[in-house]
């Protein structure tokens, strides 16, 4: 197990973060994926729930075409419990996905508890697991709207990209709209910012106008443009095993540490 020496204090609580943008292409799964595996190297026991119909952080992490899945969870026919596989990587586990997760959606549609399933299932998962990152589609339809219910908050990516707000404030909107109906409670735990490349003066003006609009939310760590954090899922692994000397990797180690800070230092998520 890779050990960081600072790693501090353990986590004592359970945390459900969704990690969503309704934007592709943004770090969705690489964030899941990584940030899960440098919270589990700073001795957390962390669970990915993978609730994207293309499964790709479930074969991110070495796993694939699974016989429970999170359909069968949502859909009521398997307990979280049984579903939860182990991974190659200490302290992370996962309750894995497959591509018929798509047809949930249909079929739960004219069930009155359609955007509490994820939800009503959180209730049965094992207590060890201190953070539970909800790897979301790229839509805000059923799939994304159950982990924002059952989420304690929200991490979104944005990209330096061209357009890195767009569809942003459409994100905002549904999270309020499932505070009022469902999750008063619910946070947004930080915005990172990814796929940043120094070289550019675009990305330097994206940063500029992401820390513009989000202000306080949005972490100080920048997850760069990295080959090695690209090729990592196409052999199964996280970063942290793939290269650990990486630039990719030391990025999610401090995204896992400032996570852990804000948390632990009482900065708590920001509505």
């Amino acid at each position: 197990m890779f050990h960081v020496k600072h790693a501090g204090e353990r986590v004592s609580f359970q945390r459900v973060v969704a990690i969503a943008n309704q934007k592709g292409g943004v770090g969705k799964t690489t964030t899941a994926i990584n940030l899960g595996a440098a919270l589990a190297t700073y001795e957390q026991e962390v669970l990915l729930i993978d609730l994207d119909p293309q499964a790709n952080c479930s074969s991110g992490v070495g796993r694939g075409g699974e016989k429970l899945s999170s359909y069968e969870v949502l859909t009521g026919v398997a307990d979280p419990g049984a579903a939860i596989l182990p991974t190659a990587f200490p302290n992370l586990a996962l309750l894995p996905s497959r591509r018929d997760l798509v047809g949930a959606e249909i079929e739960l549609m004219n069930e009155p508890d359609r955007a509490q399933r994820l939800q009503a299932a959180r209730r049965c998962l094992p207590s060890r697991y201190q953070w539970v990152l909800v790897d979301c589609p790229p839509s805000l339809g059923l799939l994304t709207v159950n982990a924002l219910v059952a989420a304690d908050a929200v991490l979104i990516p944005v990209q330096c990209e061209y357009f890195a707000l767009e569809g942003v404030s459409e994100l905002l909107r549904t999270i309020e709209r499932v505070r009022s109906a469902w999750n008063p409670q619910l946070e947004i735990e930080g915005v990172v910012l990814t796929l940043y490349d120094e070289r550019l003066g675009l990305a330097k003006q994206v940063v500029e106008e992401v820390q513009k609009f989000f202000g306080p939310r949005v972490f100080e760590t920048l997850v760069p443009r990295n080959v090695r954090l690209a090729e990592a899922p196409s052999f199964g692994q996280s970063i942290l095993e793939y290269d650990i000397k990486s630039r990719g990797a030391k990025a999610y180690l401090d995204l896992a540490g400032e996570v852990l800070r804000r948390r632990m230092h009482g900065q708590v998520a920001i509505g």
